[in-house]
C-alpha cells in the first residue's frame, strides 16, 4: 500500500488558515490598519469599493518595509513581532502570528507599495493567489499602501455569503471604531466608492469618544483612574441616567487591544446594581492596563479574546473603581449631614421661658348636626322596594354593574357553544366583560371558563402585527414634529441607519441623513406619547445591528419588535372597560394570540371543571 499522507501546498494551506484570520472585508481592514499602527503610522487612510468586497485600499505613513521585507512579509509564520516563544508573553504590538499578510494573498489580489524613509526608492509588489506575479523597484512614499482587488476571487463560495454592502461596511467600519478609540493621536480617514464617511482627527481620548460616537456622551462620561500593582484602570463610565436597554457603547480595553470580556461586563453590572432598572447597560470605554505575561492573548486569531491570571482580583477592583467614582459624584444615595441652604433651626438657651401651646376649641361642636355636612350624609336605601324590583330576575347569572351594594368583578355568563377564540368580528366580541387584576392580568369569561391575558404581553403582539404590516406595505401614518431633534450616530451605525430609512418612514419615523452621522428627526408615529423618539430609534438599530440584518424579513422582524416593546402598555398600568374590551378583541384577532412574537405566553385559560374542582 502507497504512502497517504502528504504535505499541502503552500498555497492550500494560506486557504485554510484565511478561512479563521480573513472571514469578510472587515477583517482584512481591521489586520492592515494594525500593522500600520505597529509600523508607527500618524496617519491612516482606508478607500473602500463595494464595502471592500471589490477594493480595500490602506496607506499610512508608517516606517514602510524594505524590498526584503516586502517579500518576506507574504511567507506563512514571518513576523517582525517576536522571535521566540517567551515574546509571546511581552506583547507590545497587535500583530504576531505571521498569518494576516499571506492570508490575505491567498484569497484576493495584492498590490504593494512601500518604501523606508532611509531608501530612495520604493518597492512594488504584485500577489495573487499566493502567487508572487511580479516584484520591481518604483518611486512612492514612504510608508505602506495596500490595494486588495476582489477579494475571495477563488473562494466563490466565501464570497457568496457576503453580507449586503450596508452590513459588510458597518462592520468593516466597527473595526476601524474599536482601533480608533486606543489611538486618539491618530488621524483615520475612511471613504467609501468615494465619500467621506470618517474623518477623526488626532485628539485626546474624551474627544475622540465624542467625534465617533455622540457628542452627548460628554455630558454623562464619569472618569476612571486607579493605579495597583496588579493592574491600571483608566477611562470613562455612564452615569446612572444615562442607561438604556438596547445600544449602549461597551468597550473593554487590555494594553491597546480591544477585547470581550462577559465577566468584567458581570463587574459593571454589579457595581450599578440597585442603581439602574433590570436589564438597563450604561455606557463604558474602560482600558485596563497590565502585565502582558499576566494575560494570554494566544487564544483566538481573532485576539479578542483574552485571559487574564488574575482575573478575580481585577473583577474586585474594578467594582470598587466604580462604586468610588459614583460616590464621589454623588450618583450614589448617601446620608448628607451639610447644612447649606437648609432651614435655619433656632437654639433654645437653658434660661428662657418656653410657653405651652394652647389648643382652641368648641366643646358644643358636633360635626354630624352640621348644615354644612348635610348633603354629605348617605342616603336611606327603601330596602323593600330594592328587592321587589329584583323579583323575578335571575340573580345566578353573575354580578354586574347593575347589581347595587354587590362586587362589580365584570364577569358574564359564559355561552357554552360559543368558540373560545371567536375573532371573526369585534363587534361579535363586544359583549365581553372584563376584570383586571393586580394591574397586570386581563380576566373574562369564554365558552370553557376563565381566561386571563397579561396585557403588556398582549398588547405587545397587537403592536407587532401592526408594525409588521406597516413594514410589509409600506404605509405608515407619522405626526410632524413642531422642533425637529437631531439624532447623532457612529459612522457604523449611520451606514445602517441610512439603508433603513424607508423601513423606519413605514413606521412613521421621518429621518434625513444630514451627514457626518447626524440625523434629523422631523416626525414620529402617532402612539408612542411620552416615549422619546430619539432612544426608540437607537434601541430598534441597536437590534437590528445585533442580527447582523441581511435578510429584511429578519431586520424588519427585529425593529417591530423593539418598536411594540417599547409602546405596549406597561404592567400596573390601570384600563378602563374599554381598553380592556379592545385589547381583549385585538389580540383574538391576531394570528398568534396566545404568544408573543419572541415566544412569551400570553394566554392562560381556567377550566370550568377545574374551578369546579376548587369547590367540590
Amino acid at each position: 500500500m502507497s504512502d497517504l499522507i502528504h504535505l499541502l501546498p503552500d498555497s492550500v494551506a494560506n486557504q485554510i488558515a484565511a478561512g479563521e484570520v480573513i472571514q469578510r472585508p472587515a477583517s482584512v481592514v481591521k489586520e492592515l490598519v494594525e500593522n500600520a499602527i505597529d509600523a508607527g503610522a500618524r496617519t491612516i487612510h482606508i478607500l473602500l469599493t463595494d464595502a471592500g468586497r471589490t477594493c480595500i485600499q490602506v496607506i499610512d505613513d508608517g516606517c514602510g518595509m524594505s524590498e526584503t521585507d516586502a517579500r518576506m512579509a507574504f511567507e506563512r509564520h514571518a513576523t517582525s513581532k517576536i522571535s521566540k516563544a517567551n515574546d509571546l508573553f511581552a506583547l507590545s504590538t497587535f500583530g504576531f502570528r505571521g498569518e494576516a499578510l499571506p492570508s490575505i494573498a491567498a484569497v484576493s489580489q495584492v498590490e504593494l507599495h512601500t518604501k523606508t524613509e532611509q531608501s530612495e526608492l520604493g518597492t512594488l509588489l504584485t500577489i495573487e493567489g499566493s502567487k508572487v506575479l511580479r516584484q520591481e523597484p518604483e518611486m512612492c512614499a514612504t510608508g505602506s499602501n495596500f490595494l486588495i482587488k476582489n477579494l475571495f476571487y477563488n473562494v466563490p463560495a466565501r464570497r457568496k455569503f457576503l453580507k449586503s454592502d450596508q452590513t459588510e461596511l458597518s462592520n468593516a467600519l466597527t473595526e476601524v471604531e474599536r482601533i480608533a478609540l486606543v489611538h486618539p493621536e491618530i488621524v483615520f480617514r475612511v471613504l467609501h466608492n468615494g465619500s467621506e464617511v470618517m474623518n477623526l482627527p488626532a485628539a485626546t481620548l474624551r474627544q475622540r469618544i465624542i467625534h465617533v460616537f455622540d457628542k452627548k456622551l460628554n455630558d454623562v462620561l464619569l472618569s476612571l483612574e486607579v493605579e495597583t500593582s496588579i493592574v491600571n484602570i483608566s477611562g470613562f463610565v455612564g452615569t446612572p441616567e444615562s442607561a438604556r436597554k438596547k445600544g449602549a457603547h461597551q468597550f473593554f480595553f487590555v494594553n491597546g487591544r480591544y477585547m470581550r470580556h462577559p465577566y468584567f461586563n458581570k463587574a459593571i453590572q454589579e457595581a450599578f446594581s440597585q442603581l439602574i432598572p433590570e436589564g438597563e447597560q450604561v455606557p463604558y470605554f474602560i482600558y485596563f492596563n497590565v502585565d502582558p505575561s499576566r494575560i494570554d492573548v494566544n487564544i483566538h486569531p481573532t485576539k479578542t479574546e483574552i485571559k487574564f491570571e488574575d482575573e478575580h482580583a481585577i473583577w474586585q477592583i474594578l467594582i470598587a473603581t466604580i462604586r468610588e467614582v459614583l460616590g464621589r459624584t454623588h450618583a450614589t444615595p448617601s446620608i448628607d449631614f451639610d447644612t447649606t441652604d437648609k432651614p435655619d433651626i433656632p437654639v433654645i438657651s437653658s434660661g428662657a421661658f418656653i410657653q405651652q401651646p394652647k389648643i382652641d376649641y368648641d366643646p358644643k361642636y358636633n360635626p354630624f348636626k352640621s348644615r354644612t355636612n348635610e348633603g354629605q350624609r348617605r342616603s336611606s336605601i327603601d330596602w323593600e322596594q330594592f328587592y321587589q324590583s329584583r323579583e323575578g330576575q335571575n340573580l345566578d347569572k353573575g354580578f354586574g354593574a347593575d347589581n347595587a351594594g354587590m362586587l362589580d368583578i365584570g364577569f358574564t355568563s359564559p355561552t357554552p357553544e360559543a368558540p373560545i377564540f371567536d375573532s371573526s368580528t369585534p363587534a361579535e366580541n363586544e359583549s365581553l366583560k372584563c376584570y383586571q387584576h393586580n394591574g397586570r392580568y386581563i380576566v373574562t369569561a369564554v365558552g370553557s371558563g376563565l381566561m386571563i391575558i397579561e396585557q403588556d404581553r398582549a398588547h405587545t403582539r397587537i403592536l407587532y402585527d401592526q408594525y409588521m404590516r406597516q413594514l410589509e406595505t409600506q404605509k405608515g401614518v407619522s405626526q410632524g414634529m413642531l422642533f425637529p431633534e437631531i439624532l447623532q450616530v457612529s459612522p457604523s451605525e449611520a451606514v445602517q441607519l441610512d439603508s433603513l430609512t424607508d423601513d423606519f418612514a413605514s413606521l412613521g419615523f421621518e429621518l434625513s441623513n444630514l451627514g457626518g452621522g447626524s440625523f434629523s428627526l422631523q416626525g414620529i408615529p402617532a402612539g408612542i406619547e411620552g416615549l422619546d423618539p430619539c432612544l426608540l430609534v437607537r434601541a430598534m438599530l441597536s437590534s437590528a445591528m445585533e442580527k447582523n440584518a441581511g435578510v429584511k424579513s429578519s431586520t424588519h422582524h427585529q425593529m417591530a419588535l423593539t418598536m411594540a416593546r417599547r409602546a405596549a402598555i406597561v404592567i400596573g398600568q390601570e384600563l378602563s372597560d374599554a381598553e380592556m374590551n379592545k385589547i381583549t378583541t385585538d389580540l383574538l384577532a391576531c394570528a398568534v394570540p396566545n404568544y408573543t412574537p419572541d415566544g412569551k405566553k400570553i394566554i392562560c385559560i381556567i377550566d370550568d371543571k377545574d374551578i369546579d374542582k376548587m369547590f367540590s
